[in-house]
């Protein structure tokens, strides 16, 4: 039995860095700001990375740095990436006999492209990760101590009802932390949180599950607590992270790291969910050392390019990019 199952989005990242695109601030952009080239220039890139990614990769990453015994569910082209992926998580010390194979399909991939004001621009295609199906799931060897759920986008969102109950029903520990796919089935998701042990969203998708304005933070909570039977973490940038069981409420900031070591921001959130949980399976119920070593393990990721590299190995401090003020406080 696995200490650990993720299950997710298995993608090749290819992060690159350039001076030639300028960022441009304009109403008519949804953000207001925009990345600007001229059209039919050929563009210089300053730095290129090819690294592996996707939730349920980056995810089984940290547990495996952490000594865990850890699977991955995803599904992956039956092409090279597809197979670099597979042979790339292995060599990171991941049990790699659940990544299915779609015949139908290419590998996912994902172009980061980062300017010299540190902005960076996504490129995606959508590929075999969001065709996920029943019969791809190893529902026989379903067994771990912790099922690690990350976004199931596209068609792949349609096995989560079965997903949950069967974990549930082998006595498994749920996190969660939905994506796109998921809001946008809302009153669908509303009825599967109660599996959750561990739910995890930013503060704009919190707002976006419970219809409050995220400004409003106790109202926020009090809904997701009725929603979720376990715990709520509620991440919020660079303003930290807060925590609810019901009952408690702990609220902590970030990590002190100078703007300059900052190389990439990819894959903060799965290493803070993800280092979470390895926290509480080594020491059950300590939300305090779970924060502090999760704050760690995202701080990490925050100096290297792609979205799992930098993590916390095993035997690294919790402190080692300095020691957080967690506060505590009854709701």
């Amino acid at each position: 039995m696995f200490d650990v199952i993720t299950i997710g989005s298995a993608v090749r990242d290819v992060f690159a860095r350039t001076k030639d695109i300028k960022a441009i601030k304009d109403k008519k952009f949804a953000v207001g700001e925009a990345a600007c080239f001229s059209l039919g220039s050929k563009l210089n890139l300053d730095e290129v990375n090819f690294s592996v990614g996707g939730g349920a990769i980056n995810t089984a990453v940290t547990f495996a740095n952490q000594g865990y015994k850890v699977a991955a569910i995803a599904m992956v082209g039956d092409d090279p990436e597809g197979q670099h992926i597979r042979d790339k998580s292995d060599s990171s010390g991941i049990h790699c006999d659940f990544l299915a194979v779609d015949k139908d399909h290419t590998t996912s991939f994902s172009f980061i492209l980062s300017l010299p004001d540190g902005s960076r621009t996504v490129f995606r295609y959508k590929g075999a990760s969001w065709h996920l199906k029943e019969e791809n799931i190893p529902w026989m060897d379903l067994r771990a101590q912790w099922l690690y759920v990350n976004h199931m986008a596209g068609e792949s969102h349609n096995v989560l009802p079965r997903l949950l109950k069967e974990a549930k029903d082998r006595g498994m520990q749920i996190a969660w932390n939905p994506g796109s796919t998921q809001f946008e089935k809302k009153e669908e998701l509303q009825q599967l949180m109660n599996y959750a042990d561990l739910f995890i969203v930013n503060q704009e998708e919190a707002s976006k599950i419970v219809g409050i304005p995220y400004q409003k933070k106790k109202q926020i909570f009090k809904k997701l607590d009725e929603l979720v039977h376990g715990r709520v973490i509620m991440t919020k940038g660079s303003k930290g992270v807060e925590i609810s069981d019901g009952k408690t409420l702990w609220s902590a900031g970030v990590l002190p790291l100078d703007k300059s070591e900052i190389v990439d921001r990819t894959g903060a959130g799965d290493a803070f969910g993800s280092g979470f949980v390895a926290a509480l399976m080594r020491k059950p119920n300590n939300i305090e050392y779970a924060i502090q070593f999760a704050s760690a393990n995202a701080t990490g990721v925050l100096t290297a390019w792609g979205a799992n590299h930098g993590l916390l190995k095993k035997g690294d401090s919790a402190n080692k990019y300095g020691t957080l003020q967690i506060k505590k406080a009854q709701l």
